[in-house]
């Protein structure tokens, strides 16, 4: 244990770690120590005080010097296993070629699935993509004094010039931030202003809500009779699965589709276009109907989540990128098999891209920081994720027509079952 500077003598470490039993002190200023130092001396203070050995969480490739803008009170690193599926070929608007997809999980079968999927898309001669849109969002809130003064200062709002003059001040000290939309929500006295922007190659949370807090103070400013309330007002939508998301999208809109034989279907898939067509429509669309779900799908969260936690991608939505749609059709004696992603929240640089376990996997990919023309690489990752969703969904749902699933997963996801005596 690292226990440098003011905290070397254990009589002192001992006082500090009764001191934060006691709320006197807090884990955040052993952070004086050194960042380093901090990591080590957290440690042994949280094992101390929850009589827990956390040396399994002392190795590490992350070097606690460059986790200032990830994370606070960094105390060790957790190991997630990481599988390759692949190679999965991808013919798209930006991503084209042959790739490997980095899965982090620790759910056994997924990357198998994902695999098999990879290899009937690759056989039927790629996944062919597209991006419907990328323009990432955030929705501002406000106070008027009466539903007229809010209806008034909508209308002020939605007169062009006054348009232009609030992208000016939101793309102020960004060259990377482009405003792109504005659209005003009414409800009594109460408007929630919806602002768009394309944000190059970040995922660009961080750059749209600095953009809404610089149009909301001057709208504060510029309108006396209105208060602004906060920078996220809900109707973004941020981490949370949303309608309004599905049918106006944020930050990728991204679509993967293929055209697979019935052979590859029968000897990769083991099942048939009829089958799946059919168990499509009951599942993914009626079951999902009946259940009120977002979206209609069997399982998009599961590659968009491996594949977050791999890229250094904020998992946290996957939340948004799991309320996609998946469609199947039969076309004489082949299969159409689509997904669209509304609202898929990537970035190559950024955030966690740069940690490096990440920036490794981001660059096995080829879209590792900044893209040219700008942009570009976020694009290409937002398809090449989409061509991953679609290698997973295809090779779910073929084994749940021919009632695989649990079969599987006690091969691969369970420990191996004893024989009874």
């Amino acid at each position: 244990m690292d226990t440098s500077s003011g905290l070397s003598d254990r009589d002192a470490l001992e006082r500090f770690v009764a001191d934060v039993r006691e709320g006197k002190r807090s884990l955040r200023d052993l952070d004086q120590e050194g960042k380093p130092a901090a990591v080590s001396l957290r440690r042994h203070v949280l094992g101390t005080l929850t009589h827990t050995d956390l040396t399994p969480l002392t190795a590490t490739h992350v070097d606690a010097e460059h986790t200032l803008s990830n994370i606070e009170n960094m105390f060790g690193s957790i190991e997630i296993p990481l599988g390759a599926a692949g190679p999965l070929l991808v013919k798209g608007q930006h991503a084209r070629g042959l790739f490997f997809l980095p899965l982090a999980t620790t759910e056994g079968a997924l990357v198998a699935s994902v695999n098999r999927g990879c290899r009937a898309l690759t056989a039927a001669g790629g996944a062919i993509t597209e991006t419907l849109q990328d323009a990432q969002a955030r929705s501002l809130l406000f106070e008027t004094a009466d539903a007229e003064s809010a209806r008034s200062f909508v209308s002020w709002l939605e007169q062009e010039e006054n348009r232009q003059v609030i992208f000016t001040v939101g793309q102020k000290g960004s060259r990377h931030l482009q405003l792109v939309g504005l659209e005003p929500f009414v409800r009594e006295n109460h408007v929630w202003l919806r602002i768009t922007a394309k944000t190059g190659d970040a995922m660009g949370m961080n750059m749209i809500t600095i953009a809404g807090k610089q149009i909301g103070d001057y709208l504060e400013k510029k309108h006396p009779a209105v208060t602004f309330l906060s920078e996220s007002g809900n109707l973004c939508v941020d981490k949370k699965a949303s309608s309004l998301n599905q049918e106006k999208g944020r930050g990728k809109r991204v679509r993967a589709w293929a055209v697979l034989s019935s052979s590859i279907v029968e000897e990769v898939l083991k099942t048939t276009p009829e089958a799946m067509v059919r168990l499509n429509r009951l599942k993914n669309q009626e079951g999902s109907r009946l259940s009120g779900s977002l979206g209609e799908n069997a399982h998009h969260a599961n590659m968009v989540a491996a594949l977050f936690i791999a890229l250094g991608q904020d998992v946290a939505h996957t939340v948004d990128g799991s309320v996609g749609w998946t469609r199947m059709t039969q076309e004489k004696d082949s299969l159409r098999v689509e997904v669209e992603l509304p609202a898929l929240q990537v970035g190559t640089v950024g955030g966690g891209t740069g940690l490096p376990g990440q920036h490794a996997c981001l660059e096995m990919l080829g879209v590792a920081g900044g893209g040219h023309p700008e942009g570009s690489n976020g694009r290409k990752l937002g398809e090449i994720i989409a061509a991953g969703v679609l290698a997973g969904e295809i090779s779910l749902m073929a084994a749940l027509s021919t009632r695989m699933l649990a079969a599987a997963h006690q091969r691969l996801n369970r420990n191996p079952v004893q024989p009874a005596p």
